[in-house]
């Protein structure tokens, strides 16, 4: 399996941190979020990765170059507009096609488990399946509801109410991990878009999307404050049972 790291953002809420550096380069330990990201994916066997680019991209290739240095292999989709979380999947169309496909968020680390969101998106039959948190601030990320088979029935309100919600589960949040079908890249818009506006016109059509719950470490590096949690996170080995730095020293040398 492949997958796609985004990666394109300007990350304003972090500025000025941001203004010389893209945030998925911001180190977290000796490491960039993206060294994180990619160990996180090396660890359940997927060696191929795509990143999107616009924000100071450049550093990014320079940096991770084509990921050796990782044990991956990683190519790069490079936006001269940046397009949105759907736009950019859609326009690495080409290197996704062929299978379903991982996609995560280049400014959040997590544990997930991402052997089992695959395994679980494979037996659900759903064209995406969604890493979902339950969170006590669900509705400020934008709540996902999912019914008690773990298919999801709404997002961030939308579709409108319906017989469906009656058995939904109380609301989650979309952790920004997910597995794809190829055949969802159709239904992705040209241009700029959001891939949760997608998700929801699927919604709409009655296509199903599935909820996979997770719960280890998470964390979405979106503020100052979020930023300087993760760094004593990583600081203190909260992301998993073993030190993620020697984690990450090991995997580098594999």
């Amino acid at each position: 399996m492949k997958a796609m790291i985004l990666a394109a953002g300007y990350g304003k809420r972090l500025r000025p941190l941001t203004e010389k550096i893209p945030k998925p380069l911001l180190p977290v330990g000796k490491y960039p979020i993206l060294a994180w990201n990619l160990l996180l994916l090396k660890r359940h066997g997927i060696r191929e990765a795509i990143i999107n680019l616009h924000h100071l991209g450049e550093q990014i290739v320079e940096t991770i170059r084509d990921g050796s240095g990782y044990g991956m292999r990683v190519a790069y989709s490079h936006e001269p507009e940046i397009l949105g979380t759907g736009g950019g999947i859609k326009q690495a169309s080409l290197y996704l096609q062929n299978g379903a496909f991982l996609v995560l968020n280049g400014d959040t680390l997590s544990d997930c488990d991402l052997t089992a969101l695959i395994a679980a998106h494979r037996s659900s039959g759903a064209l995406a399946t969604l890493a979902v948190r339950e969170d006590p601030d669900a509705a400020d990320w934008g709540p996902v509801m999912l019914n008690d088979r773990s298919r999801i029935v709404q997002i961030n309100g939308q579709p409108a109410a319906s017989g469906a919600l009656e058995t939904a589960r109380h609301p989650h949040m979309f952790a920004g991990l997910h597995v794809v079908d190829p055949a969802v890249l159709d239904a992705i818009p040209q241009g700029p878009c959001s891939i949760i506006d997608v998700y929801i016109e699927l919604l709409r059509r009655e296509r199903p999307l599935a909820g996979y719950h997770f719960s280890g470490y998470w964390s979405d590096i979106g503020t100052p404050e979020r930023y300087a949690m993760v760094q004593r996170d990583a600081a203190e080995g909260k992301m998993g049972s073993e030190s993620i730095y020697s984690r990450l020293d090991e995997s580098k040398n594999q």
